[in-house]
């Protein structure tokens, strides 16, 4: 049996470079220089948008790459364990990566990965972000975009409402059992709360405004890695943003892949994240100006202390996207 699903992945992940390929021929790329590294280690969480990253491992060894690993944490600490070097390169959300900057964490913010993601359910009579003055909200990790939200329409995150974050339960049971008003999912949460049809959707970030206009969710290298090993990192982003197109064009291969590959455990959920979600403004979007979107936010409500022109000078680098887009004619 382990053969046999070994050799699946096998396969599947060979159909998925086939088509990168075709996507993306290689022509005019034999001059760069030879890789400094063939070994690439990613973070490895049960989220399923970060599919670009969990996919590409065929488009890797495409690029030269003999090792390429994908290693376990948690999205608590995930931004500490690749500053620390456990990892090379992560997804994670913007303003996750701009209060890692504001910290220090030697990281460095490489590309925009997709925008979307979140959905803002909700109980009862409440139909907007306004509505949730006085009730009780739920947001697993930390407070910050949910707090956003709720200041961008005037709300004091501070006052005007409860946040939990309960170590004891399952927020997302907590909210299916009325004990939360509203409740703000990411994938798989999203799927299994329309699954259970618990709730209703308030605000989705794949398509209401400001949120939609910007990447939800980014790729950052490990600052040394990134510094020793230029040639590396650009074939890196490069093999991750063909497998974004990926996403894309081929979500039902892609969705397969997720689940044979133990990052996803249902077919059906990852699915439904790959099709909602926008997988191609990778080549429209600008990474810079999302950064300083949320890092401009985050400041004005005291989450930061560094500025967004601080922010972007400390800890993005976006030298080996442009020559990737330029290469991919994004």
């Amino acid at each position: 049996m382990e053969m046999m699903q070994t050799r699946r992945r096998f396969l599947g992940a060979a159909a998925l470079a086939g088509a990168a390929d075709i996507l993306t021929p290689r022509c005019g790329w034999a001059a760069e220089s030879a890789l400094e590294t063939t070994t690439v280690r990613f973070s490895k969480m049960p989220i399923i948008c970060f599919a670009q990253q969990y996919v590409c491992e065929a488009l890797l060894r495409a690029e030269g790459f003999t090792d390429v690993r994908y290693i376990d944490t948690t999205i608590q600490v995930v931004s500490e364990d690749l500053g620390s070097g456990k990892f090379d390169f992560s997804a994670n959300l913007s303003l996750a990566y701009a209060t890692a900057i504001d910290r220090g964490l030697p990281i460095t913010v490489v590309t925009g990965l997709h925008a979307g993601c979140y959905e803002l359910f909700a109980h009862g009579d409440i139909r907007g972000i306004t509505d949730l003055k006085g009730k009780r909200v739920g947001q697993l990790g930390t407070p910050e975009l949910i707090s956003m939200m709720a200041a961008y329409v005037g709300l004091d995150p501070k006052k005007d409402f409860t946040l939990v974050d309960s170590r004891a339960a399952n927020p997302v049971d907590l909210f299916a059992e009325g004990k939360l008003d509203a409740y703000l999912a990411f994938p798989p949460e999203v799927q299994e709360l329309h699954a259970r049809k618990v709730g209703h959707v308030i605000l989705k970030t794949a398509a209401d405004p400001p949120w939609s206009q910007y990447f939800c969710c980014m790729m950052a290298a490990n600052r040394d890695y990134a510094t020793r090993y230029p040639v590396a990192t650009k074939r890196v982003i490069r093999a991750v943003l063909k497998a974004a197109d990926l996403c894309a064009n081929q979500p039902e291969v892609v969705a397969r892949q997720l689940v044979e590959g133990g990052f996803a455990t249902r077919y059906d959920y990852a699915l439904q994240t790959l099709t909602e979600n926008p997988y191609r403004v990778w080549r429209e979007y600008d990474a810079e100006d999302t950064m300083r979107f949320y890092a401009l936010r985050m400041h004005e409500l005291g989450m930061i202390k560094s500025t967004p022109k601080e922010i972007i000078a400390n800890g993005t680098d976006w030298r080996f996207l442009n020559e990737v887009k330029r290469e991919l004619k994004a």
